[in-house]
């Protein structure tokens, strides 16, 4: 069946006090029920807000079989995925595995939805199911940062940026957690404005709503909100070039300092030297890549910037405890 009339033609459908919106959620098993219901809850709120019950929701399964939450808890579904009916846009929501049962089906019908012009979403690791169906080609996404390493191995030509959240045309992706509230806000921003969307926003006490530009978590500190601008900046520089490790003079220039003053910079707010603090960057990266993908041990290496194999094996046992080989063979 064809996506319904309010089938959204730009980043935000228009005129939204005209009938309302339908959203779809395909969850797989293993799904993070935090995710889900920070999506479903704020447009549930912005409901209450306006009056009526503008925002509905519907939970699909591969067979239309209850599904399972990574907390355990089992989750009534609506509809099968062959069988969804009329909705504005379809999310999908799956864990840290990316094979299950009935993957074929979901991607068929993912890539069905997409041929019909139908709006697509994930929360948190669903983009790399979007990304598998063909369906974030040409649009820019973003994914969890935890899963981000192995998306950008297995989809290199999609731009998966590392922010919060992305909306582009009908692609709606965010990275799970709180930042599911943050890409429903803008949507109920968009249909009814920002005081609408504020005031949901204080109902779950969330302090500040996050736009697409903010990034993700990018190190070791979850957080560097309020320390100086030009560490952020520095750091941020650091997180996207692993690969070819910049030198600390490159560092240095970007934020218009001397190397002495960056070396202050990282001791006084991260009690480490910048060169520390990228390996350790570098060594989480290949943590990832180790987890997530099958890649040579040699290949996540290279991936990484070391250019020994024995260096990177030394430098990731004085890390972690362990040898990489020993990572690999972890199930997580």
């Amino acid at each position: 069946m064809p996506p319904g009339p309010l089938a959204i033609e730009g980043a935000i459908m228009t005129d939204p006090v005209q009938g309302g919106r339908q959203f779809g959620f395909l969850l797989v098993d293993k799904f993070s029920m935090f995710s889900l219901a920070a999506a479903i809850d704020t447009v549930r709120s912005a409901n209450r807000l306006v009056g009526h019950d503008f925002y509905g929701w519907t939970t699909v399964s591969v067979d239309g079989d209850a599904v399972m939450a990574s907390n355990g808890l089992p989750i009534k579904i609506d509809y099968a995925v062959a069988d969804i009916p009329a909705i504005d846009i379809l999310f999908v929501s799956l864990g840290l595995a990316t094979e299950f049962p009935g993957k074929s089906k979901a991607l068929g019908a993912l890539r069905s939805w997409g041929r019909r012009g139908g709006a697509l979403g994930a929360l948190s690791a669903g983009s790399y199911l979007l990304a598998e169906a063909g369906q974030l080609d040409g649009y820019r996404c973003t994914i969890h940062w935890e899963n981000r390493a192995g998306f950008l191995e297995r989809f290199p030509d999609i731009n998966c940026t590392g922010n919060v959240f992305e909306i582009d045309r009908k692609r709606y992706t965010c990275a799970g957690g709180t930042t599911s509230i943050d890409l429903m806000l803008e949507i109920v921003r968009a249909d009814f404005g920002a005081s609408i969307a504020n005031s949901v926003a204080n109902q779950f006490q969330h302090e500040r709503i996050r736009s697409a530009d903010d990034r993700q978590r990018v190190g070791p500190e979850r957080d560097l909100t309020g320390k100086s601008e030009k560490l952020r900046k520095i750091v941020e520089l650091m997180a996207d070039h692993l690969d070819e490790p910049l030198s600390a003079v490159q560092f240095a220039k970007s934020a218009g300092l001397s190397v002495r003053q960056v070396e202050r910079l990282f001791l006084r707010h991260l009690n480490m030297t910048p060169g520390r603090y990228y390996m350790r960057l570098r060594l989480e990266r290949a943590r990832e890549l180790l987890r997530q993908t099958n890649m040579p041990i040699l290949d996540v290496a290279i991936a990484t910037g070391f250019t020994s194999h024995s260096y990177f094996a030394q430098s990731y046992r004085l890390q972690f405890g362990r040898p990489p080989s020993e990572e690999r063979r972890t199930t997580y």
